[in-house]
């Protein structure tokens, strides 16, 4: 009788346990889509001269994915992720958004929001300091922000509030839409945009990047209601107009939209594309004169390669569809060691801009053009003279590491060079690794070069333009890889 009591009471629990544990985790999504087109004129990011922009080609959106991982009532983890139309988001606009969003969302953990840039170079600045933008008849650095901070806010608690049920799948495909930026040349220089029709050309400095990394995220009605396109290019074709726009990824939205419906949530995301870029560097007159015939817009021509790649990967995956993914999400902290500056850098730098306050003296008007060039260099002077009392200076990153299923997206705040990009893809465990550049952004010098691409030199391998050291890459790649691994090593 006593046996029999102790096999009723271990029924009981048995019962209450499974009853506790018997719910299947469930995916549960949220979207939502914000207008971000600024009041006009605006100034614009992306280029040392300024630029005002009096009309608009295209709306600016920030689109919002939310995901969460349920087993009944209790949550398990959860993720927010913000693609925005513009050059790059600040690291105090992001603590704005969070303390925005925590206003509506208490309960919410928002260091699991993460938000990264297309890298439009039309779109309006959201930091101070970079030019000098007339106080009148412009909206303002900071009437932008604000405006930025509570669209964005109200989209994320829209999305959040919003999810429901639903279901996800991956997928991989390829789309030629950068080029390698770096032109190499005999005596062991490179130069960003250089020439390639002289005897000394050597060749491209490093990878071309062609993959798209996709994710497709569906209701419980089997609509295709988001979709996240990772392409190893700034959206940059036009960076050099003086409108504002969105650049390829308005008409891929507009395709993808007419093709799966108007409501279709589009994140654009850029991977590891530091040395790579949309312009063409060879081959120049042959690709013009097939657009031509094409009778296509440059942004129409990179368009039509990115949606094919879309829909063929969706229809090749569109049946594989997961309801219950892994979903882990890891944020943390990485320091980095910074890019130290030598007596020579200092010293041409500074000469740099007492040359700069010779010509602005000389001509008062020259100070728009020169302003943003002075800036930059008055900024290596400024780390340089930090390295007297601080020698070996960190630099503090915010890296998340997110596991959906098969797949893991690491996320960074350079314009990454593609090497580090495809040695996180190469070790990773992932089946595919979506590396996210531009989430978040240093206030001067947001490349992040190779070991070579220093010893090339230029533009976005020089001081100017890198805070971080390739030392600082190896211990990005390290530590995202480790992050990884680990949540392949310790599965749900």
């Amino acid at each position: 009788m006593r046996h029999l009591n102790q096999v009723a009471v271990g029924l009981v629990l048995f019962t209450l346990w499974w009853a506790a544990n018997s719910h299947a985790a469930e995916l549960r999504i949220g979207t939502a889509t914000a207008d971000i087109t600024p009041a006009l004129p605006v100034a614009l990011w992306g280029q040392f001269e300024l630029r005002i922009a009096r009309t608009a080609a295209t709306p600016l959106t920030a689109n919002v994915v939310a995901l969460e991982s349920s087993e009944g009532s209790r949550s398990l983890d959860m993720a927010i992720l913000v693609s925005c139309d513009l050059v790059a988001v600040p690291n105090d606009v992001l603590a704005l958004v969070r303390d925005e969003v925590h206003k509506r969302l208490p309960k919410l953990d928002v260091n699991k929001i993460f938000l990264n840039a297309i890298h439009t170079h039309t779109a309006p600045v959201l930091e101070n300091g970079h030019y000098l933008i007339p106080k009148e008849g412009v909206t303002q650095v900071d009437a932008y922000r604000a405006f930025f901070v509570q669209r964005v806010a109200e989209a994320i608690a829209q999305a959040w509030n919003g999810r429901r049920p639903g279901s996800v799948t991956w997928g991989l495909s390829h789309a030629v839409v950068a080029s390698n930026r770096r032109a190499a040349y005999a005596n062991g220089s490179s130069r960003m945009y250089g020439v390639t029709d002289v005897p000394e050309f050597w060749g491209l400095e490093g990878y071309e990047d062609h993959d798209l990394n996709l994710l497709f995220f569906w209701n419980q009605d089997g609509k295709l209601i988001a979709t996240i396109i990772e392409v190893p290019c700034p959206a940059q074709e036009v960076e050099n107009d003086t409108v504002v726009n969105a650049d390829f990824w308005h008409p891929v939205r507009a395709a993808l939209r007419q093709r799966f419906g108007r409501d279709l949530c589009v994140l654009g995301m850029v991977g590891a594309a530091g040395d790579q870029s949309p312009h063409l560097m060879y081959r120049k007159a042959a690709e013009e004169r097939m657009r031509k015939l094409r009778n296509l817009s440059r942004l129409d021509e990179i368009a039509q390669r990115i949606v094919p790649a879309v829909e063929e990967a969706y229809e090749a995956v569109k049946n594989d569809r997961h309801a219950d993914p892994p979903l882990v999400h890891k944020v943390e902290t990485l320091a980095l060691p910074m890019r130290l500056i030598t007596e020579l850098e200092y010293a041409q730098a500074q000469a740099e801009c007492d040359k700069d306050a010779e010509l602005i003296a000389a001509d008062p008007k020259a100070a728009d053009r020169l302003y943003m060039r002075m800036k930059w260099n008055g900024e290596v002077i400024s780390r340089f003279e930090k390295q007297r009392t601080d020698p070996q200076p960190k630099y503090e990153m915010e890296l998340h590491v997110l596991r959906i299923g098969d797949v893991a997206l690491c996320t960074n705040e350079f314009e990454l060079f593609t090497d580090y990009g495809i040695r996180i893809q190469a070790r990773s465990k992932a089946l595919q690794t979506f590396v996210i550049e531009l989430v978040g952004s240093s206030p001067w010098g947001s490349y992040l070069p190779t070991e070579k691409a220093v010893r090339g030199g230029d533009y976005s391998a020089n001081v100017l333009s890198s805070v971080v050291s390739p030392e600082g890459g190896e211990i990005l790649v390290d530590r995202t890889v480790e992050l990884i691994n680990s949540l392949w090593s310790n599965p749900r």
